[in-house]
């Protein structure tokens, strides 16, 4: 699927990118876990080959799925891997329950992320929970695997984060202290899953007060201000990195979904309309911006990987960043994937779908793809087209408890629907 083929129809050119790029979890997972390598090039001071990543894998169990649910790859070939992904999991290093954000391949052992962060990453373990509840929704025909993945969930202690202010801390490793520069996980950004999947845990669970008093009461949770004509519900100025409203809502639907904070279908899609009006609008005058060419949202960049968004713009358009919007926003999208493919294809599509960046202006191309950046689009676009991801993962009673421990409210929520 390497080549460019012009002249699809829109809904063959959305299935042939979700499809090249599912095959970066289907082609390139780790040999002997089935984990998701965290990327395909780039020189981070980590082996490309046996670094693994758990909340990547999380949404590539979910990109699998999609796979599976197609008949891209045979419905036993993903299950055997998720099966071997299981086993592997079992006996990989956790923190209390909770998994590192890298895990070597091939052994299991936790591989630092940075300096004194080798403990456990709640957040990178809701990412990694959420694929895994989802396989165990999809595969009914295996119900042992579906048992070993609740045990998995049920493992995971949320609540040995709780810093003594209330707090929810991103980082922990229990024989050590806090450091100094702990991490709390205050809104709004892409965790709110730590909050649902936490609430609704019946081991360890999280207080609902730890999401009402902490993660909402950050000053930059609230907006409510315009940007470009959208009024925007959440989020710091003009929106932040497009991950922010991404990554929460792969598997739990945001359609109807409300709270006493926001409505969280119209905050995917303001975030997306607001990051295009600031690349429609183009204050720095980027060469190549425009409805065919928007998209702000973290990834690798010429000098390393940023956070992209309309506040740290530097000309660096971002693939995942409009073909994940297609859920909320699919007509702003769809010219972006088809200019994406047919006029720029030759430079930046290849045989796992899009590069993870580029500069429109021709200067440079990354030579990567990132598995946080990959999983979206195959789930986004599939989203967008069925539902399948989000009646999988929503449907859950680990999701459904924790949405309505929190307060939450959305028609799929409805026993009486």
């Amino acid at each position: 699927m390497a080549g460019v083929i012009r002249g699809l129809d829109d809904a063959a050119l959305r299935d042939r990118i979700a499809q090249a790029t599912a095959g970066y979890f289907l082609d390139w997972s780790h040999p002997v876990s089935g984990m998701a390598r965290e990327r395909s090039a780039g020189a981070f001071g980590y082996d490309i080959e046996d670094t693994v990543c758990t909340g990547g894998t999380g949404f590539g169990l979910l990109a699998q799925i999609v796979a599976a649910e197609r008949g891209w790859r045979p419905r036993r070939e993903i299950l055997d891997r998720v099966a071997r992904l299981v086993g592997f999991l079992e006996t990989a290093d956790r923190f209390d329950g909770v998994f590192p954000h890298f895990l070597h391949g091939a052994t299991g052992r936790v591989l630092p992320f940075m300096a004194g962060d080798d403990g456990g990453d709640l957040v990178e373990t809701a990412f990694l929970m959420t694929g895994l509840l989802g396989a165990a929704a999809f595969f009914t025909e295996a119900p042992e695997i579906g048992a070993r993945i609740e045990d998995l969930f049920n493992a995971v202690n949320w609540a040995a984060h709780l810093h003594a202010d209330g707090a929810v801390m991103w980082h922990r490793h229990p024989e050590r202290p806090w450091p100094g520069n702990a991490l709390p996980i205050r809104g709004w950004n892409e965790a709110m899953p730590v909050f649902v999947l936490g609430a609704g845990s019946e081991t360890f669970p999280l207080p609902p007060a730890s999401y009402h008093d902490s993660w909402a009461k950050t000053p930059s949770f609230l907006n409510g201000r315009s940007y470009g004509g959208t009024v925007l519900p959440l989020g710091p100025d003009w929106g932040g990195p497009l991950f922010l409203s991404q990554y929460p809502f792969l598997g739990i639907d945001p359609r109807g979904l409300k709270d006493a904070y926001a409505d969280y279908g119209l905050q995917a899609r303001a975030h997306a309309l607001v990051n295009r009006a600031h690349c429609l609008a183009n204050p720095k005058g980027h060469a190549g911006y425009g409805p065919d060419c928007w998209g702000l949202t973290a990834s690798d960049d010429p000098k390393g990987y940023a956070a992209h968004s309309p506040t740290h713009d530097t000309g660096v358009i971002t693939p995942t960043a409009a073909l994940s919007s297609f859920p909320y926003a699919p007509a702003e999208a769809m010219p972006v994937l088809r200019h994406l493919h047919d006029d720029l294809g030759d430079r930046i599509w290849g045989e796992a779908g899009f590069v993870d960046a580029f500069c429109p202006n021709g200067d440079w191309v990354a030579e990567s793809r990132l598995a946080i950046d990959q999983g979206p689009i195959v789930v986004g676009l599939e989203n967008h087209r069925s539902g399948l991801i989000w009646r999988l993962v929503s449907n859950r009673p680990e999701i459904r408890r924790g949405l309505l421990r929190l307060g939450f409210a959305a028609p799929y929520l409805d026993a009486s629907a």
